[in-house]
């Protein structure tokens, strides 16, 4: 995965920096998202495995995409398959919006609980958040009853386990040693 990281990062990179230049990040986002999906797919995969010539690889993937691509995002998919790059098309995209995340000063955190939160609660997490990793915070929620009560949050790197279950675990992880 990291080789893919490693030949994925300069093409997020230069479609990053193009994306800033136009003013068109969110559009470049849902063009490499796109096309990211597209290469997932298992007869894409097999296309891209079959040995094809550059042009009719960047003829089918454009034919495939259709108008979710504009001309510059044809051009991107042109370069990576002359370079033999388009399966790293996924690992761009995700580069590309940890870029475009860290350009616009924000992060999506996950926020998991024993029961459904109020919208005061997740308010004051999404501050608080906010506040510790200086950035704009969107929260992502989900229920998980086998935490008994409490919550799990996940932002990043960070992981904030204040939920009874991991609490439990931390203590047995104490006892037993």
């Amino acid at each position: 995965m990291s080789d893919m990281t490693t030949i994925a990062r300069p093409y997020a990179k230069a479609a990053f920096d193009f994306a800033v230049e136009k003013g068109e990040l969110a559009q470049w986002a849902e063009m490499l998202t796109f096309a990211a999906e597209v290469a997932k797919n298992e007869t894409i995969k097999d296309i891209l495995d079959s040995g094809f010539a550059a042009d009719k690889l960047t003829e089918i993937f454009v034919s495939v995409c259709g108008e979710q691509l504009n001309e510059f995002g044809q051009n991107l998919l042109r370069v990576m398959a002359e370079n033999g790059r388009l399966k790293a098309l996924p690992a761009v995209c995700d580069e590309y919006l940890l870029l475009k995340s860290e350009w616009e000063k924000t992060i999506d955190a996950t926020v998991i609980s024993a029961i459904a939160l109020t919208d005061s609660q997740l308010d004051a997490i999404s501050e608080k958040l906010a506040k510790r990793l200086e950035r704009k915070v969107k929260l992502n929620c989900s229920v998980d009853e086998t935490l008994i009560a409490g919550v799990v949050i996940r932002a990043g790197d960070l992981v904030i386990d204040n939920s009874v279950r991991g609490k439990l675990d931390r203590l047995s992880d104490t006892l037993q040693s």
